[in-house]
């Protein structure tokens, strides 16, 4: 089943539930999918399409939470976290760092890299080739490790 009629189905098990919390979370996906296709005019969303959404998404609430924490708003941490926790179940595993380094170094021996200068070249290599598999923040740091 698709990505956008599986949030709807969630939505609707949510609600019958009476689930405040993911129901809320799952309306704000919606909300997203909607303006996207819209945005697009068009019918359906690819689960391409979705992914990207869902990652950008969990994104916000990453810097959300991390921000209510340096201002000791534990309540609105809690919030955060819970959506965060609902996009994850949709989101794929990402890969796990010691495979992520495997794939910077296999990049590097391609491109021939050596410097910082060459940082550029590696991650479009690599996000060419495991951008929906790798965590972008972590793949800049180990690559930043590697080469300097």
């Amino acid at each position: 089943m698709p990505i956008y009629d599986d949030i709807s189905v969630e939505l609707k098990e949510s609600m019958r539930a009476r689930n405040k919390a993911r129901t809320q979370a799952l309306r704000g996906i919606r909300a997203a999918f909607i303006a996207k296709l819209k945005e697009d005019n068009a019918d359906t969303l690819s689960d391409e399409v979705c992914l990207v959404l869902l990652r950008k998404l969990a994104k916000q609430r990453l810097e959300s939470i991390e921000a209510y924490e340096k201002g000791g708003r534990d309540d609105l941490v809690a919030e955060e976290q819970s959506e965060f926790d609902v996009l994850s179940s949709f989101l794929p595993q990402l890969a796990d760092e010691a495979t992520t380094r495997a794939w910077i170094e296999e990049e590097i021996a391609a491109t021939g890299a050596t410097s910082m200068k060459d940082m550029g070249k590696v991650m479009g290599k690599l996000m060419a080739a495991h951008k929906s598999d790798i965590d972008g923040k972590l793949a800049s740091r180990l690559v930043r490790d590697l080469l300097s």
